[in-house]
C-alpha cells in the first residue's frame, strides 16, 4: 500500500472529480487539479475509507510515516485540499470535520465502470425559502464555514458571535448554503436588524412563512407550523433583540425537534442549548520587518485586501516593497472584513501608499489612547469616518438622506425621496452610483429588481450626523408619501403573493412603511400624513396576514382623526380595515359594529358603491358568524342591491357570493346555486381582488356549491367539487381560504359516508387551524372529530369531544355551524341512551333555527326528532307526522339528500307495520330519482331498506 493508503480500485469518482491513484492524478471535469503531495496523500487516505472517521493521529501517521509533525501541519494541508475541492461552496460537501474525533470523507464515491450521475439538486419543497445568494468567493472563512456546519448539525443551535463588520452574516449565509441540501432547501433567512420592536420578531418570522397572525400568540403559530418540519432558521443581527430571540429559540428547540437555528449576534443568547462560535477577525501578517512578500500574501486579510482592490480596477502586484504597506493597513484595520473592503476600494483613486497615509492619519486621531473593550467597533467607526470624508458634498447629502430608509429600497424610491428643490434627479443618480462604488451603499437583487441598502453600521453612523430638524421632517414626509403611493399602486398584487420569493419584495418595502408610520405618529411626526399612510397600509397588512399590525395602525390613525381628515376616503378605509381585523381577532365586539357602520356611513355619503358593497359584506359576515342568519341575510340582500347599481365584477362576485351562502343556509337551494354560480363567473371576469376578498378569495362560493350539490341530489358531483376546492386552496398557500374549504367541505364527506376521507380532511383542518392560530376553526375541527367518533360507534368519546368544542364555540360567538354540530350531538346522546338530554337539545336547536334562520337543517332536525319519538311506541303516530313534515320541507327546499334519508326511515317504519305498498311507493320514486352516487351511504341504506320490503 502506498503512503496514505490506496483505495480498492485504481480510479474513483466523486462529484465532478476523478481520482487516479496509480497516476497520483486528480481531475475536475477533465481538467487537472493541482494538489501538493501531502494534500494528495490526505485525499487518498480519506477516500480509501469513505464515510468512516479517521482520527487526526491516524491521518498524520498515514501521510507522514516515520516523521513527527504537529497537528498544525495537518490543518494547513487539509485547508489546501478543501480549497482545491471547493469544499463547502455552493452546497458541495466532501470532507467533514468531527470535533474531537477526526475527519470523514462524506461524498458519494462511484467506480468508473459505471456512468456517474451527479446527485440532483435537492428540491426546495419549501415555498417560503429565501436564502440570499452567497458570494462567489469567501476568503479565509472555509474552516469557519466547515466547523460551524458540523457543530450546528450536532447542536441544533449555534450563535456566531463577533464584532460589527467582521463578516458574521457572510459566514452565516455560506453555512446555510453548505447545509441547504441537508434541509431539502427548507432554509429561512430573517434579517432582524430591520426590527426595533421585540414584539415583532415572532410576527415577522410567522409572516415570512405565510402564517396569518390571528388573535392567538404568533409564537404558538410559528411553533405549530414548524413542529413537524425539518428546517434551518438563520436569524441574523440579534444583538438588539437578544432576550426575545433567546426565548424564541429555546422554545423552538424544545417543541420542534427537527428545526435548527443559526444566529448571528454581537453577544451570545446565553441559553442552555446554545453553542457559541466566536468569529475572529481575519488573520493579519505580524509586525515583522523580515517577513517575505510570499508570507504576507498568504494571510487571509491580505488576500481580501488585494482581491477587493483588484476587483475595483487597481493593478496591485504585491512585491517586497509594497507587502509591508499592505500588512500595516490590514493590521490597522484589525482584520475586520468590512473595514478592509472599504479601504481596498480606495486604492484606485489614491494609490496604495497615500491610502495608507490617509488611513494612518485618521486612525491616529481616533486612537489617541489605549484600546477599549471594543476595538473592532472603534476601528469600523474610524473607517466610516474616513470613508465619509472622502465623499463629495453631493454624495454626503445623498447618503445622509438615504438613512431615512430602513433595509432595502429601490432606485425609484431613492430618487423620489432624496431629490428635491436643492438636488435634482440626475445628481441623485450620479451620487448613488458613486456611493455604491465606494461601498457606502450595497446592492442585492430581490425578485427581478436590484435593491439598495445602507449597512446597519453605515446607517447608524449617518443618522448620528447632526441635521436640521426641518430638513429631516421634509425628508420623512417625502419618505412616507412615497411609500403611501407605492402601497396604493401595488394594492392589487398583495393577495396573489404566496411564496417566500414573491413576498420578499413586499416585506422589504413594508419595513419602510413601518418606519414611516412610527415617525408620523411619533413626537415630532406628522399625524395627517400618518393617517393617510395608515389608510393605504392597512389593506396591505391585512392581505399579508399581519393582523395585529393592521389593528395597531388603523386604531392609532382613527384616534388621530381631526376635522380635516374625518369623513373622507382615508377614514372609510381605516374603519373598514379595523372592523375586518377586529372581527378576526376579537369576534363579536361592539367596536367592530361601530367601525363597520361608520365606514358604511362614509361610503354612502360619498356615493362609493364598491366600498358600500365591501362594508355591507363585512356586516353580513359579523352576523353570519355569530349565528344571526336572518340579519346576515338582510345585509346580503342590501349588498346585492348595491352591487346591482354598478358594473363592477369584483363587487358583483362578492355580493353574489354572500347572498348565495345566505340562501344556502336559508334552505333556498336553487336560488343559492344560481347566485353562487354567477359569483364564480364574475370572479373569473373580475381580474382583480379587493381588501374584502383578499383572505378567502372565491373558495367560500366553491365549497358552498359542493354542499348545495349534495343536498340537491348529486353526491358524486358534490364530492368531486369538494376535493377540487380543497386542492385549489392548498395550491394558493392561503390558510384562511384553506380552513374555510376544509371546514365546510367535510360535511359532504360525512353525508356521503366517506369517513376515511372525512377523517383525512378533519385532521388537515385541525392542523392548519392550530398552525395559523385560527381558534374558531380549531374548535370546528374538534367538533368534526367528535362527529366522526359518533358515526364510527365511539359515541362516548364523540360526545365528550363535541361538548368541549361547542363550549369553545359558544364562548367566542362563532355559531355558524352550531346547528349541524348539535344534530350530531343529539345522535350521540341517543346512541348512549341519554334520550331526555337528546330531546332537550333537539327542541332547543329547532327553536334556534326558527329564530335565527338557518332553515336548511330543519328537514334533518325533524327526521331526527321522528326517530327519537319512535323510541316510545306510544308516540309512533307523532313520529310519523314529523317524518312527513321533514319530507314536505325537503321537497319545498329541493333538498333531495334530506328527503332520501327521511323517506328511508319512514318506509322502514311503514314496513314494520305491514304497510308494505305505502312504504314501497314512498321510497322507490325518491331512490329512482338518483342517477349518481350509487355507492354513497344513504343510497346503499335506501336500497337495503327497499329490498327488505315484501312485494
Amino acid at each position: 500500500m502506498a503512503a496514505g493508503g490506496s483505495p480498492p480500485t485504481d480510479e474513483l469518482s466523486f462529484g465532478p472529480f476523478q481520482l487516479r491513484a496509480s497516476q497520483r492524478l486528480l481531475t475536475r471535469d477533465g481538467m487537472v487539479v493541482e494538489l501538493g503531495a501531502r494534500a494528495y496523500d490526505i485525499l487518498l487516505a480519506l477516500a480509501s475509507a469513505p464515510n468512516e472517521v479517521i482520527s487526526k493521529e491516524n491521518l498524520i501517521a498515514r501521510v507522514w510515516p516515520e516523521v513527527i509533525v504537529e497537528e498544525g501541519s495537518l490543518r494547513f494541508h487539509m485547508n489546501s485540499l478543501r480549497k482545491a475541492l471547493g469544499d463547502g461552496k455552493d452546497g458541495a460537501r466532501f470532507i467533514k470535520t468531527l470535533s474531537g474525533q477526526g475527519y470523514c470523507f462524506v461524498a458519494e464515491i462511484s467506480r468508473p465502470a459505471l456512468q456517474h450521475i451527479a446527485a440532483p439538486t435537492a428540491p426546495t419543497g419549501f415555498p417560503h425559502a429565501n436564502l440570499p445568494s452567497r458570494l462567489n468567493r469567501i476568503i479565509g472563512r472555509d474552516e469557519d464555514v466547515s466547523q460551524i456546519s458540523d457543530e450546528l448539525t450536532s447542536s441544533r443551535l449555534l450563535t456566531i458571535v463577533g464584532a460589527g463588520g467582521i463578516g458574521k452574516t457572510t459566514v452565516a449565509i455560506a453555512v446555510a448554503h453548505s447545509l441547504n441540501n441537508d434541509f431539502d432547501g427548507a432554509v429561512l433567512f430573517a434579517d432582524l436588524g430591520m426590527l426595533t420592536d421585540p414584539h415583532l420578531v415572532t410576527t415577522a418570522l410567522a409572516s415570512m412563512l405565510g402564517l396569518p397572525v390571528g388573535a392567538g400568540d404568533a409564537q404558538a403559530s410559528l411553533i405549530a407550523f414548524l413542529r413537524d418540519k425539518r428546517a434551518l432558521l438563520v436569524l441574523d443581527t440579534c444583538e438588539h433583540l437578544v432576550h426575545t430571540v433567546a426565548v424564541l429559540a429555546s422554545r423552538l428547540l424544545e417543541a420542534a425537534p427537527n428545526v435548527y437555528v443559526l444566529a448571528t449576534s454581537r453577544e451570545a443568547l446565553q441559553i442552555e442549548e446554545e453553542r457559541v462560535y466566536r468569529l475572529e477577525s481575519l488573520a493579519c501578517p505580524p509586525d515583522d520587518a523580515f517577513a517575505s512578500a510570499e508570507a504576507i500574501r498568504a494571510f487571509p486579510a491580505t488576500r481580501l485586501f488585494v482581491e477587493r482592490a483588484v476587483a475595483h480596477g487597481t493593478h496591485l502586484d504585491i512585491d517586497e516593497k509594497d507587502a509591508p504597506v499592505v500588512a500595516a493597513i490590514c493590521r490597522k484595520l484589525d482584520g475586520v472584513a468590512l473595514a478592509i473592503e472599504l479601504t481596498a476600494r480606495r486604492v484606485e483613486s489614491y494609490g496604495l501608499r497615500q491610502t495608507a497615509e490617509l488611513l494612518d492619519q485618521h486612525l491616529t486621531l481616533s486612537w489617541t489612547g489605549s484600546r477599549t473593550a471594543q476595538p473592532r467597533h472603534r476601528t469600523l467607526q474610524a473607517t466610516l469616518d474616513w470613508s465619509y470624508e472622502l465623499l463629495s458634498e453631493i454624495e454626503r447629502v445623498v447618503l445622509r438622506r438615504l438613512a431615512v430608509f430602513v433595509g432595502h429600497f429601490t432606485l425609484d424610491a431613492a430618487v423620489e425621496v432624496v431629490s428635491g428643490s436643492d438636488l435634482d434627479r440626475s445628481e441623485v443618480f450620479g451620487a448613488l452610483d458613486g456611493l455604491v462604488a465606494k461601498s457606502m451603499v450595497v446592492t442585492r437583487p430581490i425578485g427581478a429588481m436590484l435593491r439598495y441598502r445602507l449597512l446597519d453600521t453605515t446607517r447608524a453612523y449617518v443618522i448620528a450626523i447632526p441635521s436640521e430638524p426641518a430638513e429631516h421632517a421634509n425628508l420623512a414626509i417625502r419618505h412616507a408619501d412615497y411609500y403611501g403611493r407605492w402601497l396604493a399602486q401595488s394594492a392589487g398584487d398583495w393577495a396573489s403573493k404566496t411564496t417566500g420569493a414573491e413576498r420578499a419584495v413586499y416585506f422589504a418595502a413594508l419595513n419602510n412603511v413601518r418606519a414611516a408610520l412610527e415617525w408620523c405618529f411619533g413626537a415630532d411626526g406628522h399625524t395627517t400624513e400618518g393617517v393617510k399612510l395608515a389608510a393605504t397600509a392597512g389593506p396591505a397588512l391585512l392581505a399579508m396576514s399581519l393582523m395585529p399590525e393592521a389593528l395597531r395602525w388603523t386604531r392609532r390613525a382613527i384616534q388621530a382623526l381631526d376635522e380635516n381628515t374625518r369623513g373622507g376616503v382615508d377614514e372609510m378605509h381605516l374603519q373598514a380595515v379595523f372592523g375586518m381585523v377586529a372581527t378576526h381577532l376579537h369576534g363579536k365586539v361592539d367596536a367592530v359594529l361601530v367601525a363597520l357602520n361608520r365606514g358604511l356611513e362614509i361610503a354612502e355619503a360619498r356615493g362609493d358603491v364598491v366600498n358600500q358593497v365591501g362594508l355591507l359584506s363585512m356586516l353580513r359576515t359579523f352576523y353570519f358568524r355569530s349565528g344571526d342568519f336572518n340579519t346576515a341575510h338582510a345585509y346580503a340582500r342590501r349588498c346585492k342591491s348595491a352591487a346591482d347599481t354598478i358594473q363592477d365584477f369584483a363587487a358583483s362576485a362578492q355580493a353574489r357570493s354572500i347572498l348565495g351562502r345566505s340562501l344556502h343556509l336559508a334552505g333556498k337551494l336553487e336560488n343559492a346555486h344560481a347566485e353562487l354560480d354567477a359569483s364564480l363567473v364574475d370572479w373569473a371576469r373580475a381580474g382583480r381582488t379587493t381588501i374584502y376578498l383578499s383572505h378567502e378569495l372565491h373558495f367560500p362560493s366553491e365549497v358552498t356549491m359542493a354542499r348545495n350539490l349534495w343536498l340537491r341530489g348529486y353526491p358524486d358531483q358534490a364530492a368531486e367539487r369538494a376535493r377540487s376546492v380543497i386542492a385549489s386552496a392548498v395550491r394558493t398557500d392561503r390558510a384562511a381560504a384553506l380552513v374555510v374549504a376544509l371546514g365546510w367541505a367535510v360535511s359532504v364527506f360525512l353525508w356521503n359516508g366517506e369517513w376515511d376521507q372525512a377523517q383525512e380532511h378533519v385532521d388537515a383542518l385541525i392542523y392548519q387551524a392550530e398552525t395559523h392560530s385560527l381558534g374558531p376553526f380549531v374548535a370546528a375541527g374538534q367538533a368534526r372529530r367528535g362527529e366522526l367518533a359518533i358515526l364510527r360507534g365511539s359515541a362516548e368519546q364523540g360526545i365528550e369531544d363535541m361538548r368541549a368544542s361547542l363550549a369553545t364555540i359558544h364562548s367566542i360567538g362563532y355559531e355558524v355551524l352550531t346547528t349541524e354540530f348539535n344534530i350530531s350531538l343529539v345522535r350521540g346522546l341517543a346512541a348512549v341512551g341519554k334520550l331526555v338530554e337528546a330531546k332537550q337539545l333537539l327542541e332547543l336547536t329547532i327553536r334556534s333555527v326558527e329564530i335565527n334562520g338557518d332553515a336548511l337543517y330543519l328537514p334533518e332536525l325533524l327526521r331526527v326528532k321522528g326517530n327519537l319519538l319512535l323510541a316510545s311506541p306510544q308516540l309512533s303516530h307523532q313520529a310519523q307526522a314529523y317524518f312527513w313534515r321533514s319530507i314536505e320541507t325537503s321537497r319545498f327546499q329541493g333538498a333531495r339528500g334530506w328527503e332520501l334519508r327521511t323517506a328511508t326511515d319512514l318506509a322502514r317504519f311503514m314496513a314494520s307495520g305491514q304497510n308494505f305498498d305505502a312504504a314501497r311507493n314512498l321510497l322507490q320514486p325518491v331512490l329512482a330519482a338518483y342517477e349518481e352516487g350509487l355507492d354513497s351511504a344513504d343510497i346503499r341504506e335506501a336500497k337495503r331498506c327497499l329490498e327488505k320490503i315484501p312485494m
